[in-house]
């Protein structure tokens, strides 16, 4: 059986944009992946809301993504594939980032897990690389005090950083944006149909090297 750890946060945990809570297992992209893979296969989900690539949260830091990257990769190892996909919360006010400083803490967990399989003389997992959906600007009004006028503009230009990325360490790259949306609802996290679209698209590109 292979392993594809699927490392997020909120939008791979299945936030439901309109109640709060989270979509159904069958709902979430990952359910939908791990039912298109079959028996073969198990899916884990690590998202969770609010994690950011390598920063801490000035409320709650243990949400920080580079601290439990390697511990989580050995919980499930051997993991044969892994997906990434963060960055969105990164855009808070609060972090003050820019993208390119978002697309270096991306590559720093990249570089974490490459760490963790030389220390333990195992094989790299197949990364698939993935840009987030965009923000939609509503998100100020869904989100008061966590988000600005500029995040769904910065949200943009993340795309084409992560891209480069995926090419300079030969990793598959995905644009979670051009299949999925965010839910008009809160104009941050995605509907049945978005999560639908993208589950997909990364069986499409999982399937090329695993």
């Amino acid at each position: 059986m292979k392993t594809v750890l699927c490392y997020g946060d909120s939008n791979t945990y299945g936030r439901h944009p309109e109640t709060g809570g989270r979509h159904e297992r069958a709902v979430r992209w990952t359910g939908r992946l791990q039912a298109m893979l079959g028996d073969d296969y198990l899916v884990v989900e690590e998202g969770l809301n609010g994690r950011t690539t390598i920063y801490d949260d000035p409320a709650e830091p243990w949400k920080n993504g580079l601290p439990y990257l390697m511990p989580c990769l050995a919980s499930h190892r051997p993991v044969d594939a892994m997906t990434l996909m963060l960055g969105t919360n990164d855009l808070k006010c609060c972090f003050h980032l820019t993208p390119e400083d978002i697309a270096g803490g991306v590559e720093r967990l990249i570089r974490e897990v490459k760490a963790f399989s030389e220390s333990k003389n195992s094989p790299m997992p197949v990364i698939l690389l993935m840009a987030p959906i965009l923000i939609a600007p509503d998100v100020v009004t869904a989100f008061p005090g966590d988000y600005d006028e500029a995040a769904p503009a910065r949200s943009a230009c993340l795309a084409p950083l992560y891209k480069k990325l995926a090419e300079k360490y030969d990793l598959l790259y995905l644009n979670a944006a051009d299949y999925a949306a965010p839910s008009i609802h809160d104009s941050l996290h995605m509907d049945a149909e978005g999560h639908e679209a993208l589950a997909a698209a990364i069986l499409s590109k999982l399937t090329m090297r695993i």
